[in-house]
């Protein structure tokens, strides 16, 4: 059953009051007045709506039966209605036979009004239980999907079919109204028109979207979803798009891994914002390798494979071998390559490796020397 509140009640005296310039009380089920044009009055019984109430009818009351009744004025009290039920009672101060013409019109007034504020009760309600859907999605490393199947059932949610994490942040320097009008603007986009996007705020500042992944087939194209991540900017106004940063994660072929999804999209937003900062898009292929080697931080795993990499950062100064040995890497250890992306002679190349042998113990002619210096490298990218 609807219960009528306070903020509803004088919501409806505020708007009738205009209509006919008479004094207006609103009364719940049990008569007692929750809104008026009299604020004094508010929170005393009012006979004439418990008459109302109890006989389910208009009970109009003139000057002489006013004065034998406690808390009542001259008027008319008519039964407000939500479903077939009484949820409390309208009155009108004055003589009755001056108010009839408006009675029916007011009460279907503050029943309209009634019903509007349940459907934003009712459409708030739904909003959270899906967002409040959507955390438990992603919080959980290995959803238990028997277990949120009801719940989905009644959110008119899909649980099977395949989807795909991204993360949209605001940027931390933006003032919080903004940052409120900007994310509001994003769900909307988001959702309108609807696409079977899920969107949830998981902070002041973030937005998780779990979109369909095969919206134009049947499989993943993560090139056809760069570029709708390039509609939706292109969409919002410049000063907007400038202040927020898009991340889409890796697509897991089951369902249960949406979590993992939402992770990659979050890590892949974080490397991205550090290796690019001046880029508002971040795609999870285009980091991949970091992505995973972001998984063993704070390990001591990542102590080990970090060591050698971080005794050569601790002792090149200018950073100069640090560069060296990126272009031995990135040149696959061809020498004559190498040196000339470095303007120097090979002899000095020569010099230079040999130097970095030195300090991390590693023998660069070594496979897996190499993959060592290599991931330290990488390791030291995503923050670890």
């Amino acid at each position: 059953m609807y219960f009528l509140d306070a903020n509803v009640a004088q919501q409806i005296v505020d708007r009738t009051i205009k209509i006919i310039g008479h004094n207006i009380n609103v009364m719940n089920n049990q008569g007692v007045i929750l809104g008026s044009g009299e604020a004094t009055r508010i929170g005393s019984i009012h006979e004439g709506a418990l008459l109302a109430i109890s006989q389910n009818r208009t009970v109009e009351i003139d000057s002489g039966s006013a004065r034998s009744l406690q808390g009542v004025k001259p008027g008319m009290n008519l039964p407000l209605h939500h479903k077939g039920e009484i949820i409390g009672v309208i009155g009108i101060t004055g003589e009755p036979e001056t108010l009839r013409a408006y009675g029916e019109l007011l009460k279907m007034t503050a029943e309209m009004i009634v019903e509007q504020s349940n459907s934003m009760e009712l459409a708030q309600w739904q909003n959270r239980q899906k967002e409040e859907f959507i955390l438990q999605l992603i919080r959980q490393k290995r959803p238990d999907f028997e277990r949120l199947e009801d719940w989905a059932a009644r959110l008119n949610i899909d649980l099977s079919l395949p989807r795909v994490a991204a993360v949209i942040r605001i940027e931390e320097d933006t003032q919080q109204d903004f940052a409120d009008s900007l994310l509001k603007h994003l769900m909307n986009l988001l959702e309108n028109p609807p696409r079977g996007n899920l969107v949830a705020m998981t902070s002041m500042t973030e937005l998780v979207i779990l979109k369909p992944a095969f919206l134009d087939g049947k499989q993943w194209d993560a090139t056809a979803e760069s570029h709708r991540i390039d509609q939706l900017l292109k969409r919002l106004p410049l000063e907007m798009s400038a202040k927020c940063k898009i991340a889409l994660g890796h697509y897991f072929t089951a369902s249960e891994d949406i979590n993992r999804s939402y992770q990659t999209a979050k890590e892949t937003l974080r490397i991205g914002s550090q290796i690019e900062p001046k880029q508002s898009k971040h795609l999870y292929e285009d980091y991949s390798f970091l992505v995973l080697l972001a998984g063993l931080k704070d390990s001591w795993r990542a102590e080990q494979l970090l060591a050698p990499y971080q005794q050569l950062l601790t002792a090149d100064k200018n950073q100069q071998l640090d560069k060296t040995l990126r272009a031995y890497l990135q040149h696959f250890g061809d020498l004559q390559a190498c040196a000339q992306s470095l303007y120097i002679h090979r002899n000095t190349l020569r010099y230079r490796l040999e130097r970095i042998e030195q300090l991390t113990g590693i023998n660069l002619h070594s496979l897996d020397g190499l993959l060592r210096l290599y991931v330290g490298q990488n390791l030291s990218q995503t923050g670890a």
